[in-house]
C-alpha cells in the first residue's frame, strides 16, 4: 500500500524553500553593498579644492562647462581640483563633482558663469591615465600623461604636451573648421576637414582628438619625427 506523504512535510518544505530564497536575496544584498562600498560622491563650489583617491591607470572622463580646462599629470595617486575666476563671486554656482572610485570616475564642471569671466580649471591626476574630455567651449591642456586620450571639443583649442616617451599606437587628430599641427611629424594642417593620423605597431597608447572650430596642437620634441604623413 503506498502511503501519502503527510500534509505537514509540505508545508515544512515550503518554509524550507521560502527561506532559502530570503537567505540567496540577503547574500545578493550583502554581495552588491561590498562591490558598491567604495563608490562615493564628492562635491564642492568654485573657490575651494577637490580631493580624492585616484589609483594610477585608473580612468577618468572629464566633462566641463566653457572653461580653460588644464590636466596634469604627477606621481601622486589622487585627484586633485582647483577652480578659480576672474570674479569668484559670480563663480559661486559653479560645482565641481566627482563621483566614483579610486579604480576610476567622472568628474564634472557645472554650473552658470557667464562668458569671457575666464574661468579656470586645474586638475592634477596620477601620470599613468586614461582620460577622457567632453568639452563645448574652451582650451584643454593636457600634459605629461601616459595613457589612452579621447578629447573633444566644440571651439578652441587643444594642446597636448609631454617630455615623456610620445608612446602612442595611433594618433588621430582632426579639426572640421581650422588647425592642426604636430611640429615632430612635420605636419601643418589649416584649412576645412584637416586630419592628421599616424600608427606605430611599437606604441602602447591611443590619442584622439577633434575640434569643430579651432586648433589642435601636439607637442613633443621626442616623436618620431622621421614619420611624414
Amino acid at each position: 500500500m503506498e502511503l501519502s506523504q503527510p500534509p505537514g512535510n509540505l508545508s515544512l518544505a515550503g518554509s524550507v524553500k521560502g527561506f532559502m530564497k530570503i537567505l540567496c536575496a540577503a547574500a545578493g544584498a550583502v554581495l552588491l553593498a561590498c562591490n558598491l562600498s567604495g563608490f562615493g560622491q564628492t562635491e564642492v563650489g568654485c573657490g575651494q579644492t577637490l580631493d580624492t583617491p585616484l589609483h594610477a591607470r585608473a580612468s577618468l572622463k572629464i566633462d566641463s562647462r566653457p572653461a580653460g580646462l588644464e590636466i596634469t599629470g604627477t606621481d601622486k595617486e589622487s585627484i586633485h581640483v582647483i577652480c578659480t575666476a576672474d570674479d569668484m563671486a559670480a563663480a559661486q554656482h559653479v560645482k565641481l563633482r566627482f563621483t566614483g572610485t579610486a579604480g576610476g570616475g567622472d568628474l564634472t564642471v557645472m554650473g552658470h558663469y557667464g562668458k569671457n569671466n575666464n574661468l579656470r580649471i586645474q586638475v592634477e591626476v596620477p601620470r599613468k591615465l586614461n582620460l577622457r574630455v567632453n568639452m563645448d567651449a574652451g582650451q584643454v591642456e593636457v600634459e605629461e600623461i601616459a595613457g589612452d586620450k579621447d578629447i573633444r571639443l566644440y571651439a578652441g583649442q587643444i594642446t597636448i604636451s609631454s617630455s615623456h616617451e610620445w608612446d602612442y599606437r595611433r594618433i588621430e587628430a582632426s579639426v572640421d573648421i581650422g588647425q592642426v599641427n604636430a611640429p615632430a611629424y612635420g605636419v601643418e594642417k589649416g584649412g576645412f576637414f584637416r586630419t592628421f593620423s599616424r600608427k606605430d605597431d611599437n606604441g602602447e597608447y591611443r590619442l584622439y582628438a577633434h575640434v569643430l572650430t579651432g586648433q589642435i596642437d601636439l607637442v613633443h620634441p621626442g616623436a618620431r619625427a622621421e614619420a611624414k604623413p
